[in-house]
């Protein structure tokens, strides 16, 4: 089973990136979940959601307490919570920012992944220029389809269609493509 939680903040859409990962997992045929954390949080709390993929039933229901992959949607989440929590040793980290680990100060977490393990996309900036808005969530999944093979690019594009039919979907398609693009460059 292949375990993702996504960290963000309210109003970026982590319930939204957790419910179109898991539809782009359906699409290709395995058994897919996704599960929101949340209370009565406000715009800008942190947010966190979770996405379990597999290719058997899952029966699970609990927080995802040891992810294969962290979607880090906000990175000024690295000094409000410990985002790294239960990670495995082999984990993925995908993170919205143009900065080196090194400059978010999260170096000694990701120094021990694994090479290609750690991505920094621009999200934010590829969303405004493709969305005109500062949503990352459908951008950072382009980007995930980029660095796993858990869910391919296509499958991704689907569910972002089927979520936002129409002209919103076409311009999160693009903006999930130029992640794709940049993720696969780095």
């Amino acid at each position: 089973m292949f375990q993702v939680r996504i960290h963000g903040r309210g109003g970026q859409g982590v319930v939204s990136a957790a419910e179109m990962l898991s539809i782009a997992a359906f699409e290709e045929g395995k058994h897919s979940q996704a599960v929101p954390s949340f209370g009565s949080e406000r715009m800008g709390a942190p947010v966190v959601a979770y996405v379990r993929i597999d290719d058997k039933e899952i029966e699970l229901r609990e927080p995802v307490l040891e992810p294969d992959l962290l979607i880090v949607q906000d990175p000024t989440l690295f000094a409000a919570i410990d985002v790294f929590a239960g990670l495995r040793d082999d984990g993925y980290v995908l993170v919205n920012t143009s900065k080196t680990p090194q400059q978010l100060g999260i170096a000694d977490a990701t120094n021990q992944l694994p090479d290609g393990h750690v991505a920094a996309v621009p999200a934010t900036e590829l969303a405004m220029h493709h969305l005109k808005r500062p949503t990352p969530n459908t951008v950072l999944l382009g980007a995930f389809a980029a660095m796993s093979d858990i869910v391919k690019l296509e499958s991704v594009f689907k569910a972002i269609q089927k979520k936002f039919p129409g002209k919103i979907g076409e311009m999160n398609v693009a903006a999930a493509q130029a992640a794709y693009d940049t993720a696969t460059a780095s």
